[in-house]
């Protein structure tokens, strides 16, 4: 089943379903969210949530006979921003991705230099735009669109 197939989003929705009762209910994890297989437990406490990071990772293997991947999963302060479901999150806002900013300058690039044709263009922008609205982003997505509107003059 490929990867972001609603079939598999659906599954580890379901088989994630215990991780999320244990971590609500036997960990009592206050600030916790998860979306499919991303998640994340808030906590003023580095040594707490170094303790939950030590018992989710128990608990994944013993009961559900997976494990968070080494490289993927951080303690971090919230203050640096946290990288979830395409933002980063911080106390009060969100940010677009820098990746997702620059696939979108190097398209109006390639949409300026005639290597795609605009109604193609437009149907990404739009998505991608759709994508900015969550986030506080007005000037950037007003930048984005004053490069388009130049193309299209």
């Amino acid at each position: 089943m490929p990867l972001g197939n609603l079939t598999s989003q659906f599954f580890a929705n379901v088989y994630l379903n215990e991780l999320d009762y244990f971590i609500k209910h036997q960990l009592k994890v206050h600030y916790y969210i998860r979306y499919v297989d991303d998640f994340v437990a808030i906590h003023k406490s580095k040594q707490q949530l170094e303790q939950w990071k030590q018992e989710i990772n128990n608990f994944l293997r013993q009961k559900l006979k997976i494990e968070l991947h080494p490289e993927k999963s951080h303690i971090i302060p919230l203050s640096r921003g946290i990288d979830f479901v395409g933002f980063r999150n911080f106390y009060y806002y969100k940010l677009l991705r820098k990746r997702n900013i620059r696939n979108m300058e190097t398209k109006i690039k390639l949409l300026n230099e005639g290597k795609i044709n605009y109604e193609n263009f437009i149907e990404s922008f739009q998505g991608w735009n759709a994508y900015a609205e969550w986030a506080n982003s007005h000037n950037k997505v007003k930048n984005m669109i004053k490069k388009i509107n130049k193309k299209a003059k």
